[in-house]
């Protein structure tokens, strides 16, 4: 069927909450704009005259798109190389959806939606609706072809999968630029115990390259053996610049609700450090280094302006 003006305007008004819905389903930037996408050809072919809730139909086709996508993904990433990590998307883009709340927050984060992982992609889809966008579980259930009782328990399941006891404070640019520079101040002095001081005892380095570029093979854990790493990552060598085209310039950024170091080599982003800070200092440091994960990021930084970097020549 043809589309008309008001059927588009329909699907774009309801596009940023699908691209949030799917890029929490997803984990990926990418595949969340396909889904999107795919969730209009199917808007497009539909008979719309007998669709009496849009939000809600797109919303089911939607889900029910990304859970194929996730069931088709968990055979690819049994194959991929390293560790896997989600997509960083930086502040002020919409596919992070609504961040009001700190469930919200949370949901985002790239700490949590790695931990999404370990779920099956019904609790994946129970979880993201209901804490992420307030979907009553009578909605949910419509979606997935559950009953009520049934959506509760698969909720409450996700919800004891991705329980940490942590708490993420909400961050803004001026907050995030302040860790980020102790950060790098810590990792750039070469003294482990600087670094040390701002992990937790049971603090994790995960990086991931998708076999593209150098990445460490398995988790890093614990205070010491992370600081090590970084004392190690950040001390400047030709040899490594070269791996990744040249030396990086550093810039403080904010991504997934975290503050976030960006490496920037001319004009691409090379890796980005999101730092998962807790209060009792920070618990995680994910590097996203792939550049097939790296696109939708670097077009939003490409198109805002950056101020001078943390660091160029170092």
């Amino acid at each position: 069927m043809l589309v008309g003006a008001h059927e588009v305007e329909v699907f774009e008004a309801a596009r940023p909450r699908l691209e949030a819905i799917a890029y929490r389903l997803l984990g990926s930037a990418a595949d969340a704009e396909d889904a999107v996408q795919d969730t209009f050809l199917r808007w497009q072919a539909a008979d719309r005259e007998h669709i009496e809730t849009p939000e809600a139909w797109l919303t089911k086709v939607l889900t029910n798109l990304c859970l194929n996508r996730l069931t088709s993904a968990r055979a690819r990433r049994e194959t991929y190389v390293g560790q896997w990590l989600p997509e960083p998307v930086f502040a002020g883009d919409r596919m992070l959806g609504p961040s009001e709340t700190a469930e919200q927050r949370e949901s985002v984060s790239i700490a949590v939606l790695t931990l999404m992982e370990r779920l099956t992609p019904q609790e994946r889809a129970v979880y993201v609706l209901r804490e992420a966008f307030g979907y009553a579980h009578g909605e949910i259930a419509e979606v997935l072809d559950l009953t009520e009782a049934n959506c509760q328990q698969v909720y409450r399941r996700a919800k004891q999968h991705l329980a940490t006891g942590r708490r993420r404070p909400a961050v803004d640019a001026a907050a995030a630029r302040k860790v980020v520079e102790e950060f790098l101040a810590a990792a750039l002095s070469g003294k482990t115990d600087s670094l040390v001081r701002l992990l937790t005892d049971d603090a994790v380095a995960i990086g991931d390259g998708g076999g593209v570029v150098f990445s460490v093979p398995e988790p890093i854990t614990g205070a010491l053996r992370v600081a090590r790493f970084l004392r190690t990552l950040f001390k400047p060598a030709d040899a490594k610049w070269a791996m990744i085209g040249g030396r990086p310039e550093l810039f403080a950024a904010v991504a997934n609700g975290v503050p976030a170091l960006v490496m920037v080599v001319g004009d691409r982003i090379a890796g980005v450090f999101a730092l998962d800070v807790t209060d009792g200092g920070i618990a995680a440091v994910h590097a996203q280094a792939n550049p097939g994960k790296l696109g939708r990021a670097a077009r939003r930084w490409a198109e805002s302006t950056q101020g001078e970097p943390l660091a160029g020549d170092w």
